[in-house]
C-alpha cells in the first residue's frame, strides 16, 4: 500500500515554475465525453429513479433505458455539437461499447477522437477479480479498434484500489486522470515508472452537478463559465488545464444539450485557449519536461 504521500510530491502553485503552452496559450481547455456500457443483469453504476419500497431491482429497466437513451440519442447531439465547432474530444470507454455499441464508437473514431481506457464495462475496479486483466484486456479491445494503444486511462467512477496504479503503468498507460487535484499536470511514482495526472474535474462533471446535487441544467453553464474565467485570467501568469466532462445520457438530453453548445461558444470568443484532448496536454507537459 502507498499514501498519496508516497506516489506524488506535494506542490505549491504559487512556488512553481511558469509552464507554457502552445502558441503561448492561457488554458488548455479538455472535453471528456464518457462513453459506457452497463450491464442490465447486475445493479446500475448509476440511478436516477429509484425502485417503489426501496428494493434493489434487478434487472433495473428504466436506470438502463435511461442510459441506452444517451447511446441510442443524446450521443448524437454531443457529436454534432462539437463537430460544428470542429472541437476533437476525448472519449474515456467502455472498451465493450466498440463491440455494443459499434456505430457510437465508429462515429469516434471518424471524428478523430482521442480514445482514453475506461475499463470494459462500467462498474468499480475494487469488484473486479483480476483488476490488471481487465486494465490489458481494455487497453487491447481499444488498441485492435483504434489501431493505436491508448495513452490515458479514466478509473470508472474514477474508482482505484492500492495497487491500480501500478497495474496501469506496468500495462503501458502513461497518463490518469483520476486524481482531481490540481490544475496542472504532475508526475505519479509507481512500481513500474511514472505516470502523469492530466487534470479531471467532478465539479464540472454532469454527474455530480445533474445526477447527485440536482442542480438547473443552466446552473452548469454558469460554473463552467466562472471556471473558465477564473483560470482564463490565472492563465496569464502560468498557465492551466480545464477539463468538462459529460454523458451522453445526462448532457445529451433535449433540455440540457443547448447549455453544452452555449459553454464552448463562450470559450471560443476568448484568445489563447487550446481546445485539445488529454493525450495532446500530455504529451506537450511530457515534451517541455
Amino acid at each position: 500500500m502507498k499514501l498519496p504521500g508516497e506516489r506524488f510530491d506535494y506542490s505549491p502553485m504559487a512556488s512553481r515554475p511558469v509552464w507554457k503552452l502552445p502558441k503561448g496559450a492561457r488554458i488548455a481547455v479538455w472535453t471528456i465525453v464518457n462513453v459506457e456500457e452497463w450491464d442490465i443483469e447486475k445493479a446500475m453504476a448509476r440511478q436516477y429513479l429509484t425502485a417503489p419500497q426501496g428494493v434493489s431491482a434487478v434487472p433495473d429497466v428504466p436506470n438502463w433505458a435511461w442510459h441506452d437513451y444517451g447511446m441510442r440519442v443524446g450521443f448524437w447531439r454531443l457529436l454534432e455539437a462539437l463537430a460544428k465547432r470542429k472541437l476533437r474530444a476525448t472519449t474515456a470507454i467502455n472498451a465493450h461499447v466498440i463491440e455494443s455499441y459499434e456505430p457510437v464508437a465508429r462515429a469516434m473514431l471518424e471524428a478523430g477522437w482521442e480514445f482514453m481506457a475506461h475499463g470494459v464495462i462500467q462498474g468499480a475496479m475494487h469488484l473486479l477479480p483480476d483488476q490488471r486483466a481487465a486494465i490489458r484486456q481494455s487497453i487491447e479491445m481499444l488498441t485492435k479498434f483504434t489501431g493505436r494503444k491508448p495513452k490515458g486511462w479514466l478509473g470508472p467512477g474514477l474508482t482505484e484500489t492500492w495497487e491500480t496504479l501500478d497495474h496501469l503503468a506496468a500495462e503501458g498507460i502513461e497518463y490518469v486522470s483520476d486524481w482531481v487535484n490540481d490544475d496542472q499536470p504532475y508526475e505519479i511514482r509507481t512500481a513500474a515508472g511514472r505516470l502523469v495526472s492530466v487534470p479531471y474535474s467532478i465539479e464540472l462533471n454532469d454527474i455530480p452537478m445533474m445526477v447527485i446535487q440536482h442542480h438547473t441544467s443552466s446552473e452548469w453553464l454558469q460554473r463552467v463559465k466562472d471556471q473558465f474565467d477564473r483560470l482564463y485570467a490565472e492563465g496569464a501568469k502560468n498557465p492551466r488545464v480545464m477539463a468538462l466532462a459529460v454523458h451522453p445520457y445526462i448532457s445529451g438530453v433535449p433540455h440540457r444539450i443547448k447549455y453544452f453548445e452555449a459553454a464552448y461558444d463562450y470559450m471560443r470568443k476568448k484568445k489563447g485557449v487550446w481546445f485539445t484532448t488529454g493525450e495532446d496536454i500530455y504529451e506537450w507537459y511530457r515534451s517541455s519536461r
